[in-house]
């Protein structure tokens, strides 16, 4: 439970429909905070373990605050509630998003978070405390056809959808998750959350990185990795490879970023490349941000994938906030991938898109899709 309005939500959904719930808060380490502030259970005469016991995870930030206003939907709805302390393992998060900015791609730390953490680190605790399954208030749906195949799924409100996020949940764990709101729209879940006098009704959603909360994430790298703000002043390059003016930093841009670069050519100019190691920018025009293709790695299949060599026909999401496209993606493996495997995750894959498209970024998720279902992605490690 994240102390917002989606997970409170799931937990009255589970109630609703004969759960054992247990409300549990990831600590991940807030400025000021103290681990005594938080471990207090919500209600002391919780029930016994049973067949439907189920842990709700953390969706959200995390500070402080959200753990109070966590605690207090528990409190409301009379279900024990916990406190994990994860700050040491949450410490490879952001070593994450450092060193990706670093090395010169753009991380996306949410989706880390929910494969380290919320469906692994989480899981192995629910197992601890014998619960059956993992819920949170994320917006997708799984879909369940008899005892064999589980999928995962666009939720209904597309504004909202988050399947983007979960498409590195191993398969073994998604069929011991339940995302009680993935088949509601945000109006309803916080009508629902009014109905049953819930505080965090009206609670606004979180926008920034829990990490950066002051969006500054330039300092928050530097301040992890201090030896790049000692590196000294880089070039910025045109597409020619020609030195047009120099920046403070290459980790301080992203791939596609058009203000702040720092100069003007008489025309609109992106970031169309970085070179870490030569601590290097390269800008361009739109144009320039063009590309067809795009290889993969870490590769997370949930779904049965072609062999090497065979082309899949599908739609791939390669940011969050943007639309699905006409793509096909074909294995880089010598042999088939997907539910075979006892993790999912295997190798590297290509994808084509019908169209070029922009800004396809190092560093950033390629989610690929059939229709509504999640069938896998990876990490972006090279573009063309």
């Amino acid at each position: 439970m994240s102390g917002g309005v989606d997970s409170s939500v799931a937990a009255v959904l589970l109630r609703q429909q004969g759960y054992e719930v247990v409300g549990c808060f990831m600590r991940l380490g807030s400025p000021g905070e103290t681990l005594d502030e938080l471990v207090m259970p919500a209600h002391d005469d919780a029930p016994a373990c049973d067949p439907k016991r189920i842990k709700i995870g953390h969706q959200g930030c995390c500070s402080v605050s959200d753990a109070a206003d966590a605690r207090q939907v528990a409190t409301e709805l009379e279900i024990p509630f916990y406190v994990v302390n994860f700050k040491k393992e949450f410490g490879r998060i952001m070593d994450y998003f450092a060193d990706e900015y670093a090395q010169g791609r753009t991380p996306n730390p949410c989706v880390r978070c929910n494969d380290w953490l919320k469906f692994g680190k989480l899981h192995d605790y629910a197992q601890q405390i014998d619960a059956d399954f993992v819920a949170s208030g994320h917006y997708a749906r799984i879909e369940r056809d008899g005892d064999t195949d589980v999928a995962l799924h666009r939720g209904v409100d597309s504004a909202k959808d988050q399947s983007y996020v979960l498409f590195g949940m191993p398969r073994a764990q998604l069929a011991r998750t339940l995302l009680p709101i993935g088949g509601l729209a945000k109006p309803e879940v916080r009508r629902i959350a009014q109905a049953h006098n819930l505080p965090v009704f009206n609670k606004p959603d979180s926008q920034e990185i829990c990490f950066v909360p002051d969006n500054d994430y330039a300092g928050f790298v530097e301040r992890r990795r201090p030896e790049l703000k000692s590196q000294g002043a880089g070039v910025i390059q045109d597409t020619d490879g020609q030195p047009i003016g120099t920046h403070n930093g290459q980790h301080r841009f992203t791939i596609g970023q058009r203000r702040g670069v720092g100069m003007a050519l008489g025309y609109p100019i992106f970031v169309v490349g970085k070179n870490a190691a030569a601590n290097t920018i390269t800008v361009g025009s739109k144009t320039d941000l063009q590309s067809t293709q795009c290889t993969v790695a870490e590769a997370n299949w949930l779904a049965a994938m072609p062999p090497a060599g065979q082309n899949l026909p599908c739609m791939v999401q390669y940011r969050y906030n943007s639309d699905p496209v006409a793509a096909t993606v074909s294995s880089l493996d010598d042999a088939p991938l997907g539910a075979h495997s006892p993790s999912g995750r295997r190798g590297r894959f290509a994808i084509t898109f019908a169209e070029p498209q922009s800004a396809v970024t190092p560093g950033q998720a390629a989610v690929v899709y059939q229709g509504e279902r999640v069938l896998g992605g990876g990490w972006i490690e090279s573009v063309g």
